[in-house]
């Protein structure tokens, strides 16, 4: 954790890094600081006219000056607020682009260990945190501090006697809020975790809404959103308590410091030694020293909740990024790929992939088979990328991958899944999704008709704009992976990696889809995971894998002949 002088100095780099607009921020502080002395002048102004009923006439040079006072006061304070909501806003947004274009840059390994939920409770609401600090809490801070100042400096020219009086709240004032406002800010400090671990909880339901429904888990569900709402209803209570605490003691002591002062200040006009506009006047600067006083507590609670905030956004800003543009930009056609004694564990503890060395060749179809959990995914995510092998090394020809720049390696793969991930849109956007050049519509109808999609695109009503839905839930499996794969054709892979793409289709989709798979499979280095032997045995490499080993290597016939485990999978499979 790190300590309060830490965290104060990490705040302010925070901010500096995100960018203050200095012009506006100085403005709208010259401005803030012009409101509050106009703010001191209209008690003495006040006093003018008080004391003048006793003496003639109203000065109605004095009554102009107070409208006059009021009147700039208002524009100068509104535009004030303006520029300094301003100076947060533009900060925030700063704060939103530099986590937003860290995050997508982030590994994969990150969101592994992170719910979406937080991370986008971090992106939201703790930049929120900071922006309100800045923009509200802050400039109310300064201008109450130069307010408190000026009507003390004004109170003692006035009457030190009083003034003094005034003062014994202040120790008093301090006893008590001190710790309420250490408590509050504990309080809104866990507040914040839990309003984090709650938006995850509520996007991960409601993202695998049809896995609820599916497994009869309302009551779950509901019963863990509720326990999550008492949470927040327990600290939102917590924090009630603390303001149902400040609020009356605030007020009690004001009450009796006026009182006090009133009583005091009567005897004085009664026995001449001060004026009734004088009382008025000393009046209304206690009440301008009182509210920015109330107002303190306010900041400092912010300014602890901030400071939690900057920790985790650091937290984020600091995580190493994945170093997508730096490397070797090399088009990798004809070149083979080669696993070298490749190693990896997702903890030292539980070894994935151990000791794996095979070459697939240009060209060529790899086809991984073996029981589930034995590590065929997980190289998949080792040629992607997502992950860096603990030892040994991939080479594209004679380079490590890893010298190539991420996004070159990454242009040059295909991949097409079980469920081919679709982005709420239009099948045109998801089409031409990651792709910075304009796409043209006649080269999209081409690559549907090479993926067999064309036919059920233009029996759509609006044809490509056609609305998918949430992850395409408006698409069939098959149509679903018909656009996968003219996905792929649009961007021509060198290198295709297929997660058994037929496996969940129905007998009439899978055969057109394989149709368009073989299509796409042509000419290009192909990595396949079987589930069904039938769609690897004219593969050119099958590697069998068991728990992160390869225990057999070679074509159909070959393991048939000399891999027992193989040769039960295909008995059981490929027998009629």
């Amino acid at each position: 954790m790190i300590n309060q002088e830490g965290s104060i100095t990490s705040f302010k780099s925070l901010i500096a890094k995100a960018g203050l607009p200095k012009m506006q921020l100085i403005f709208g502080f010259l401005l803030s600081i012009i409101t509050t002395i106009f703010g001191l002048a209209i008690p003495l102004l006040t006093r003018e006219i008080v004391d003048g009923f006793a003496v003639s006439s109203i000065n109605i040079v004095i009554v102009i000056a107070i409208v006059a006072v009021f009147i700039l006061q208002a524009i100068i304070d509104g535009t004030s607020m303006y520029l300094l909501s301003y100076v947060g806003q533009k900060v925030v947004a700063n704060l939103r682009e530099m986590m937003w274009k860290k995050l997508i840059r982030l590994p994969v390994s990150y969101f592994d260990k992170q719910q979406s939920g937080e991370t986008v409770s971090r992106v939201v609401n703790d930049t929120g945190i900071v922006k309100d600090l800045i923009s509200q809490h802050f400039p109310n801070f300064i201008s109450g501090l130069i307010s408190i100042i000026g009507a003390i400096i004004v109170l003692f020219i006035m009457d030190w006697k009083m003034t003094l009086i005034m003062f014994i709240s202040v120790p008093v004032t301090a006893i008590i809020m001190i710790p309420l406002g250490s408590k509050m800010a504990k309080i809104s400090r866990s507040l914040q975790d839990e309003t984090a671990t709650f938006t995850g909880n509520i996007q991960q339901t409601l993202s695998e809404i049809r896995l609820m429904k599916s497994s009869n888990a309302e009551v779950y569900e509901e019963n863990k959103g509720f326990k999550g709402i008492k949470n927040l209803f327990k600290f939102g209570l917590k924090e009630a308590k603390i303001f149902a605490l400040i609020s009356p003691i605030m007020y009690t002591i004001v009450m009796i410091v006026i009182v006090v002062i009133i009583g005091y200040g009567g005897v004085r006009v009664a026995e001449g030694s001060m004026t009734t506009g004088s009382l008025v006047a000393f009046l209304l600067y206690l009440f301008q020293i009182i509210y920015p006083i109330t107002a303190f507590a306010m900041f400092f609670t912010e300014l602890s909740k901030a400071k939690g905030a900057t920790e985790r956004i650091i937290e984020i800003l600091n995580i190493p990024l994945e170093n997508g543009q730096i490397g070797v930009e090399l088009q990798i056609t004809n070149e083979s790929i080669v696993f070298e004694h490749v190693s990896f564990s997702y903890d030292e503890e539980h070894p994935v992939i151990q000791d794996v060395s095979f070459e697939a060749r240009s060209g060529d179809m790899v086809a991984f088979a073996g029981p589930s959990g034995g590590g065929k995914s997980t190289l998949f995510s080792l040629i992607e990328r997502y992950y860096e092998p603990s030892e040994g090394q991939i080479r594209i020809g004679d380079m490590s991958i890893h010298q190539l720049s991420l996004e070159s390696w990454r242009t040059q793969i295909g991949y097409v899944s079980q469920e081919s991930a679709m982005l709420a849109g239009t099948i045109r956007d998801n089409l031409c999704y990651g792709l910075s050049e304009d796409i043209s519509d006649e080269q999209l109808w081409d690559v549907a008709k090479m993926a067999y999609a064309e036919e059920f695109i233009r029996a759509f009503p609006y044809g490509l704009h056609t609305e998918v839905g949430e992850r395409g839930v408006k698409l069939s499996g098959g149509q679903r992976q018909r656009i996968a794969i003219a996905r792929a054709f649009l961007r021509n892979p060198k290198i295709l990696l297929m997660d058994e793409a037929t496996a969940s289709l129905d007998s009439e989709s899978e055969s057109v889809v394989q149709e368009a798979l073989t299509q796409l499979m042509k000419g290009r280095t192909t990595f396949v995971i079987a589930h069904r032997l039938s769609t690897i045995v004219d593969a050119d490499k099958i590697i069998f894998i068991e728990k992160g080993r390869i225990t057999g290597m070679g074509k159909h016939d070959e393991l048939i002949a000399n891999h027992e485990i193989y040769r039960n999978y295909a008995e059981q499979q490929l027998t009629t």
